[in-house]
């Protein structure tokens, strides 16, 4: 077998394992940018995160409540992100950043625990070339029945 041969045979070799390991971590990922949701509260175009916070109530019963520090939310400054749950048992609150009519890319942020129902967390929203730039934030509430999403809308200006 000539050195050629065996080169290209290697590189073949390669391409599979890399071919299999981006399979495998494609599969295992899939979960985590769009996760499996069972129940999406509707959505309160009332409310307005710039002037404090906003609660929705789930279909399934009980509340979110949403609030992000400073009021003015702007692009590229650290968030205080805050969610309160009212009867509903939680083992898990993340906040999905997502761009109205706009992909903005993977923007989550996972919040940690600290009362009975209360999570905090910190965001930042990234730079987008429109002046004004509307956005949904989708809290994301791990429960034994599965995944509640309540979605909560606000904007940024550059």
């Amino acid at each position: 077998m000539s050195a050629k041969s065996k080169y290209s045979d290697i590189l073949t070799i390669v391409a599979f394992l890399v071919f299999g390991v981006l399979l495998v971590a494609s599969y295992k990922l899939k979960d985590i940018l769009r996760p499996n949701i069972s129940v999406t509260a509707a959505l309160d175009d009332s409310c307005d995160l710039r002037k404090g916070t906003c609660t929705s109530k789930l279909p399934s019963g009980g509340r979110v409540s949403f609030t992000i520090t400073p009021h003015d939310i702007q692009i590229l400054k650290p968030l205080a992100l805050k969610v309160k749950i009212k009867d509903v048992d939680v083992s898990s609150v993340e906040v999905d950043f997502v761009g109205v009519g706009m992909e903005m890319g993977f923007n989550r942020s996972k919040l940690r625990k600290v009362e009975k129902n209360a999570f905090i967390g910190k965001g930042l929203l990234p730079v987008c070339s429109n002046t004004r730039m509307d956005w949904e934030a989708r809290v994301l509430l791990q429960t034994g029945d599965g995944m509640v999403v309540a979605p909560f809308r606000f904007y940024t200006i550059k």
